[in-house]
């Protein structure tokens, strides 16, 4: 199709506001999936998308629409769709969606208005050059409050309220009308200039040679890798002979299609058009996020790609039985396939054994790709508590690079450590401020500003360490706000801190899985709320252990659980008094021989437990 009559976009919100509701209703209308067949969230392909309700991974279809809806005369237009998560976690699947694209729809939820996310996926937007689509969503809601956010819409945008499109993605109202408007106000990728007039660039007379940027990809144990693309120049089809400009690999394409929302072959992909080739790569390493696919005959250097996403989580992954770590490495590499951001590399404890130091961008995205490593690849996993990354001066002048809580030096060798600060917005209403600000306090932030953000709300800037984001911050701020405050955040600067580590012994053991690093003040208390946490959910043994936190060079908080009670003698009955004694007299000895022996095996969930309770 001539690429003036072609249409990108993608659909740009903060979590729960709608995103996946209204990208059902855009595919209903526009006859992409019947009636039928259609099914909530049907962008949504993955167990935990659906079970948590929320986007995961960017999701790209291909619509049809034309101008004035269903039976009306005119141009066709084609529509490519790209849907992207809302969790701040998972921004970097935007920035690459909002790359392959011309326009984004800026969604906002009518019954909660403009929040701390949407400014941060708004930003994103503009700094890509991307025409946006304000548009107001659940106006159907006896909760909307359709005018006022459509006000401070418009505010936020600069532009006249009539601009504002409204629609319920539930009821369907205002989607045809929002797709009429999609054509008129995105530019065509002919008419955009958001790859330097690449798309039409003719080499000496000639027409431009394939080329085109991959934005995700994935693997298919029958095919191998399959590459998702924007088409920049060119075209290509199947047999055609292909290059990964920035790997250097040169293959043939098996197969090229687009996204129905299921992948459907077609007989070539054009300058303008969003879809997939199918590589039949299966080595790991070789595609990659960011990397230019161009025809064997193009010259020109790779396209700009995309940023490598830098990990803010750390976490250790080990299998619970030594026998499955090929199978984890397996895991972790097919993993990476279809989620680039994800970092590893192999790692020993010597109480776990080997494993895993993985990276992640975030609290939800190391929950989500810990519970995928478990359901997709059926395995057993120890996860350790999360940590930051921390850069640690030495007294004798070396530095370190720390991101494991046990590999954390003792406090009698260091001389500084830095740790990066975020800074972060939260849009609240007035009437919990007192409440954030204790909370705020309490985990080191600093206001940097405050000012009043339409519909009477406040918006909150503030500088805070990165840790303290793991330590319940955000299920607090939630419980707090009764779920009213929203939170954004990005990692802008790295500051001296007073933090220490704390070990956890089991039975005199010590578990590298529960140290981690705290603040110094907060040493104590999180030592006591450590221990009582292990004591509530460790199991009894045939014997007595004690469970211990050390810091500040000394054992701050213990506690004993007790073993097992069963008299060995129980079942005797009559006889000479000293049978028993004897009999408990051996029992009471095996329980020593056990107590110093004896090994504590920590089940698996105690470490989940342990991960989720937010108090690193």
């Amino acid at each position: 199709m001539n690429p003036k009559f072609i249409r990108n976009f993608s659909i740009i919100a903060h979590i729960d506001h709608g995103k996946s509701t209204l990208a059902d209703r855009l595919l209903e209308v526009t006859g992409t999936i019947e009636k039928r067949k259609m099914q909530e969230q049907v962008l949504d392909s993955m167990e935990l998308e659906r079970e948590r309700g929320i986007t995961i991974k960017l999701t790209p279809v291909r619509m049809r629409w034309t101008v004035g809806g269903k039976g009306a005369t005119g141009q066709e237009y084609m529509m490519n769709l790209i849907d992207t998560p809302g969790h701040i976690d998972f921004s970097y699947e935007v920035s690459r969606a909002l790359k392959a694209v011309e326009g984004s729809i800026l969604l906002v939820d009518a019954t909660q208005g403009v929040q701390a996310q949407t400014l941060t996926t708004l930003n994103m937007a503009r700094e890509g050059g991307l025409v946006i689509v304000p548009v107001v969503s659940k106006i159907d809601s006896p909760l909307a409050r359709t005018d006022e956010v459509v006000k401070e819409l418009a505010e936020l945008l600069l532009c006249e309220e009539s601009e504002v499109i409204k629609v319920s993605g539930k009821t369907g109202e205002g989607v045809d009308h929002l797709l009429d408007e999609i054509i008129k106000r995105v530019p065509s990728p002919e008419e955009a200039n958001h790859w330097q007039n690449e798309l039409q660039k003719e080499v000496d007379g000639k027409q431009p040679a394939f080329r085109s940027l991959i934005f995700d990809f994935q693997y298919s144990n029958h095919i191998g890798v399959i590459v998702y693309v924007r088409v920049i120049s060119g075209s290509v089809k199947r047999h055609d002979k292909l290059n990964f400009k920035v790997a250097g690999r040169e293959f043939e394409a098996i197969d090229v299609g687009i996204f129905k929302p299921d992948q459907t072959p077609v007989d070539s992909l054009n300058a303008g058009e969003i879809g997939y080739i199918v590589t039949g790569i299966k080595e790991p390493g070789i595609a990659s996020v960011g990397d230019t696919i161009a025809s064997v005959k193009d010259t020109l250097p790779p396209l700009p790609g995309y940023m490598t996403p830098r990990p803010v989580v750390w976490a250790s992954v080990y299998p619970e039985s030594q026998d499955e770590l090929a199978m984890l490495r397996q895991a972790l590499s097919r993993l990476r396939l279809s989620d680039s951001s994800i970092t590893y590399e192999e790692e020993a404890s010597g109480t776990l054994g080997k494993g895993y130091r993985c990276g992640f961008l975030g609290m939800l995205h190391l929950e989500i790709v810990t519970e995928r490593l478990r359901r997709e690849f059926n395995l057993n996993l120890v996860v350790t508590m999360p940590t930051i990354t921390y850069e640690v001066v030495m007294k004798n002048g070396e530095k370190k690079t720390v991101y494991s809580p046990s590999l954390f030096p003792d406090e009698n060798d260091v001389a500084a450590v830095h740790e990066p600060i975020v800074t972060m917005k939260i849009i609240l209403p007035p009437d919990y401020l007192n409440g954030i600000m204790k909370s705020l306090y309490d985990h080191e932030a600093e206001i940097i500003n405050t000012e009043n953000f339409g519909d009477n709300r406040t918006l909150l800037t503030m500088l805070m360490p990165l840790r303290e984001l793991m330590r319940n911050f955000f299920d607090e701020i939630k419980s707090i706000s009764s779920g009213y405050a929203s939170i954004s955040y990005d990692i802008t600067e790295s500051r001296v801190a007073d933090v220490v580590r704390m070990d956890v012994l089991v039975n005199d053991e010590q578990v590298p899985a529960f140290a981690r690093v705290v603040s110094r003040r907060r040493a104590e208390q999180e030592a006591i709320n450590t221990v009582d946490r292990l004591y509530d959910i460790m199991p009894r043994e045939l014997f007595s252990y004690k469970i211990q936190s050390v810091a500040l060079g000394r054992i701050i908080s213990s506690r004993t659980i007790s073993g097992k009670r069963k008299d060995a003698a129980g079942t005797l009955s009559g006889g000479d008094i000293t049978r028993k004694m004897k009999l408990r007299e051996k029992q009471k000895e095996g329980r020593a021989r056990l107590k110093e022996h004896g090994a504590v095996i920590i089940p698996q969930d105690v470490f989940v437990k342990m991960m989720r309770s937010g108090d690193n």
